[in-house]
């Protein structure tokens, strides 16, 4: 990281900015190019390290582009807003807190992977637990996970 005076460390300082989130970017590359999506996400934080989970459809763009290249970026930030004063625009900056890392995309094989993954998911969105899911629904459903090889990050506080 460039801006050491932004870096953010430590499962306490980060950890907040997961929960405060709902959407995470995940970057892939799609038919050459770089493609990008927002999605809702659930995540872990354990003794194997940091890992996300997403949820989707059994087909499209975005999945094609996983099962081709499973390697991704990921990024998620919470807005504080615009700080700044004066008719000068230079002075103007936004505040903000994010994390940003690298992993590698992993499918759920058989309904109780996707099930793990969607209580996951689903708790981190709603706060709630004790979810069920038909056979039929997820049979209609990808339930895939990033395990952060790395990550990192970084704020930018209200002046």
């Amino acid at each position: 990281m460039r801006r050491k005076d932004r870096e953010i460390t430590g499962r306490e300082n980060i950890e907040p900015i997961l929960q405060a989130c709902k959407t995470c970017r995940l970057a892939m590359t799609a038919d050459g190019m770089p493609y990008v999506i927002p999605l809702n996400f659930g995540y872990t934080w354990d003794e194997s390290g940091l890992t996300i989970y997403f949820h989707s459809g059994i087909k499209g763009k975005k999945i094609d582009a996983l099962r081709a290249d499973p390697r991704v970026c990921f990024e998620m930030d919470t807005e504080m807003g615009l700080t700044g004063e004066g008719d000068l625009a230079c002075r103007y900056s936004f505040a903000f807190s994010s994390v940003v890392g690298y992993g590698s995309v992993q499918f759920a094989q058989n309904n109780e992977e996707k099930r793990h993954g969607f209580d996951i998911i689903m708790k981190h969105q709603t706060g709630r637990g004790d979810w069920s899911y038909t056979d039929a629904a997820l049979s209609v459903a990808e339930v895939f996970w990033v395990h952060a090889d790395s990550f990192e990050g970084s704020q930018k506080l209200p002046k």
